[in-house]
């Protein structure tokens, strides 16, 4: 029995090292085609992912992975503020399809970037699967096969399957020998949770029930594909009211509470605005995303008291909406603009707000921004771990205690559509 499994393994090894030498040799033949001719961060990129996926197969790969060790990012490299690593990745994907099909159409190994993940894949194209990688082993084996017996070949298919079952059933086992042995939270739980995160999200994720995040959509009027505006009530009285839309900032803010809840092991509830009632704002702790501006769902329960958005009839500002102060310090501003309309985002406002819901046992947190982009900085505020030990420390709240009620204003610095940086300018600890 040790003699057939170390042939098995032995079949098993020269079938890999094979396998992995055309592989390479196709991932050779691609960066030196037409398609990555001058490409080298491509080539680079793709080099580095094959090593990995043919050394690691099935192993996921982190692009801050990725990041650091084939661009040379620092340690500090942020994938939420840094989208390079996407984009070269897109760009690869593209380089890829296009090889296919035109200098690669006939090539028997094709190589894929499948979308959402860093990891290669590798198939045989079914126009190949007669031909071996040297185009003379399989009409050998045909023609000894040929020569044999039915009788004989049902044996040799038999022994064949056996030595194979044998080898499977050998791998399974110290894979799951290994996974036993593996203690637990190292593999898709091994990321700690911050105390910061346990204190700051304790209201949310110790209840009975999930929380719902509620995100904005506002009324619209108009079409897509000719303009839309926000509806006016007055105005637009008569017109179709479009309320399924939203804004990126929403959509990337709902996948980092996700994140989040998963490192505390919980999950949430996700409903737009316009669905909104008021059964769920008495019988649940809410997360609301976006301003009363466009979360109208904000205006039929208690909201932020210090800090709260209104649209401004005259001035310079004339129909811009912004965060108003109502009992001002001597180094704050009275109210918080985003950025001028007509000119590139540069800088949002944004309010933090934790408050009692209808039902006194109830919270409500509050994340919204003048813009989109200032309600997507506001959530990843309260999702990053150097910012919440920020807000927590402001609000003389240690790692043992718990957080009550409170509002805050944020300065958001804003990049090509992408919040870079957050500053916290004003903090309210509430009485109540």
């Amino acid at each position: 029995m040790r003699d057939l499994l170390h042939s098995c393994y032995s079949d098993v090894s020269r079938t890999y090292v094979t396998d992995r030498e055309h592989l390479l040799e196709q991932i050779n033949r691609l960066v030196g085609s037409h398609a990555l001719h001058g490409s080298e961060s491509l080539c680079k990129l793709l080099r580095y992912l094959a090593r990995h996926a043919v050394d690691h197969p099935g192993t996921p790969i982190k692009e801050f992975q990725i990041a650091t060790e084939v661009f040379g990012r620092s340690a500090d490299f942020d994938p939420q503020l840094d989208s390079m690593v996407r984009v070269q990745a897109g760009r690869l994907r593209s380089k890829l399809t296009e090889y296919y099909s035109s200098d690669g159409i006939e090539d028997p190994i094709v190589v894929e970037l499948p979308k959402g993940t860093y990891v290669l894949s590798f198939h045989h194209r079914n126009s190949a699967a007669a031909k071996s990688p040297s185009g003379t082993l399989n009409g050998e084996l045909g023609k000894e096969a040929r020569e044999k017996s039915p009788e004989r070949r049902w044996g040799t298919e038999v022994i064949s399957l056996s030595i194979f079952l044998a080898a499977a059933i050998t791998v399974i086992v110290w894979l799951l020998a290994t996974r036993t042995s593996t203690p637990v939270g190292l593999a898709s739980e091994s990321e700690p949770v911050p105390a910061a995160f346990r204190v700051f999200w304790k209201g949310f994720a110790s209840g009975a029930e999930e929380p719902w995040v509620v995100f904005s959509n506002a009324a619209f009027v108009g079409r897509p594909e000719t303009g839309m505006r926000y509806r006016d009530a007055t105005r637009d009285a008569g017109a179709p009211i479009l309320d399924h839309y939203t804004g990126v900032g929403e959509v990337l803010a709902v996948h980092e509470l996700d994140r989040v809840f998963g490192l505390l092991h919980r999950r949430i509830r996700v409903k737009r605005g316009s669905l909104f009632s008021l059964d769920d704002a008495k019988n649940n702790n809410l997360i609301f995303i976006g301003s009363p501006v466009e979360n109208l769902s904000l205006l039929e329960i208690p909201g932020t008291q210090e800090f709260f958005f209104e649209q401004f009839t005259s001035g310079p500002r004339k129909g811009d909406h912004a965060i108003i102060n109502k009992h001002p310090q001597p180094d704050e501003g009275k109210e918080f603009f985003a950025t001028p309309s007509g000119v590139p985002l540069a800088e949002d406002y944004a309010v933090l707000g934790l408050v009692r819901g209808m039902n006194p046992g109830q919270s409500v947190l509050i994340l919204a921004g003048n813009t989109t982009i200032g309600t997507q900085a506001a959530v990843e505020y309260v999702c990053r771990q150097s910012s919440v030990e920020e807000l927590l420390l402001r609000l003389s709240v240690s790692q043992d205690g718990e957080l009550k009620p409170f509002e805050a204003v944020i300065r958001v610095k804003v990049a090509r559509g992408v919040p870079v940086e957050t500053e916290l300018v004003a903090i309210r600890k509430s009485t109540t």
